[in-house]
């Protein structure tokens, strides 16, 4: 009796074709027949897939392409008019050993950094809260804060801040007025990267913005708990506002700092192309424009990007291990 009952559930339990037959038990260890898509899913891949190729073509034809180009450059001798000749190591063993501007590009590039991303995230940070206020007109306080955002990099603010800058420039012009006599900021090589610096704190709307719209998410409700158990602004600042922006204050250094380390249109500006005055305002990336397409070393100066490349990799990996000890995520135990 029980045997019958067994093989009976055996049986029910076993795969039914659509038709009501059950399924042989070759049929049931074989793999099952993959649906067939219908004429339309099938079109519906193909438009995708076509909608994509430019995307490919670019990401093979500008991106990937031009990295592997510039990697096996990095170990040639190349000057743009004769076939690369292979020196392996020979242009990495140079940057460090035997190039003094190769170490002078590093050390202004690594002050620049240093300096001017926690100067601008700041800066940014203390409009932001100033911009959190319900105040009449906001709005368009807002837009023209963000407004240096949108020129700070470009070619004509760097003229502008040459001229302003300027032995003559309005700055020594303002400070004449008070009866101090400016220096030429730009021309001595004690001031100049300072300038760059400033013009570079005053780009400070794209972090501000961001800084701003995690104010925005703060609950009201835990500021006015903390108002309650009597911490005044600062303390509400330091111990709830702050920890809550952490993760934007990550994004932010993370961004800020790849952006740093690419900086390129100020120093060739306002220094003319030279990283003057004695090399005060030599950036890292305006190093490699000079060896690439100055003195046509085009191995050299494939070498200097994968160092910056392999630079920005190291700076961010370190970042995202130490954002462990201070990043406070709101799903976290």
């Amino acid at each position: 009796m029980l045997k019958a009952e067994t093989t009976a559930a055996a049986r029910s339990a076993a795969p039914v074709r659509p038709g009501g037959a059950a399924l042989s038990g070759g049929a049931v260890r074989g793999r099952a027949p993959k649906p067939r898509r219908s004429p339309r899913r099938r079109g519906e891949a193909r438009a995708g897939y076509l909608f994509l190729l430019p995307w490919f073509i670019g990401l093979v034809g500008l991106v990937l392409g031009p990295m592997l180009v510039s990697a096996y450059l990095s170990f040639t001798e190349y000057d743009l008019f004769h076939d690369p000749v292979w020196v392996g190591l020979d242009n990495y063993r140079t940057m460090f050993t035997d190039d003094p501007r190769y170490l002078q590009s590093l050390r202004v590039t690594f002050t620049y950094v240093v300096a001017s991303v926690p100067l601008r995230l700041a800066v940014a940070l203390g409009l932001a809260l100033l911009m959190n206020r319900t105040v009449r007109g906001m709005s368009f306080y807002r837009a023209v804060l963000y407004l240096p955002s949108l020129l700070g990099g470009s070619v004509a603010i760097a003229v502008l801040w040459r001229q302003l800058f300027g032995g003559e420039g309005a700055v020594n012009q303002i400070l004449a007025l008070v009866g101090i006599d400016g220096p030429s900021w730009i021309s001595s090589p004690d001031t100049s990267l300072l300038t760059i610096i400033v013009l570079a704190v005053w780009q400070f709307g794209s972090p501000m913005v961001i800084f701003l719209a995690g104010l925005r998410q703060i609950p009201q409700e835990v500021l006015e708990a903390a108002t309650v158990d009597g911490a005044g602004a600062v303390r509400r600042f330091f111990s709830v506002v702050l920890p809550l922006l952490t993760p934007l204050v990550f994004f932010n250094v993370i961004m800020q700092t790849i952006v740093a380390f690419q900086a390129f249109t100020p120093s060739f500006i306002i220094s003319n192309g030279t990283g003057g005055p004695v090399d005060s305002t030599l950036f890292y990336t305006l190093y490699l424009y000079i060896k690439g397409f100055g003195e046509f070393e085009m191995g050299y100066a494939s070498a200097m990007a994968w160092v910056l490349v392999a630079i920005i990799a190291v700076f961010t990996a370190v970042n995202f291990l130490g954002a462990r000890r201070w990043v406070y995520y709101g799903d976290e135990s």
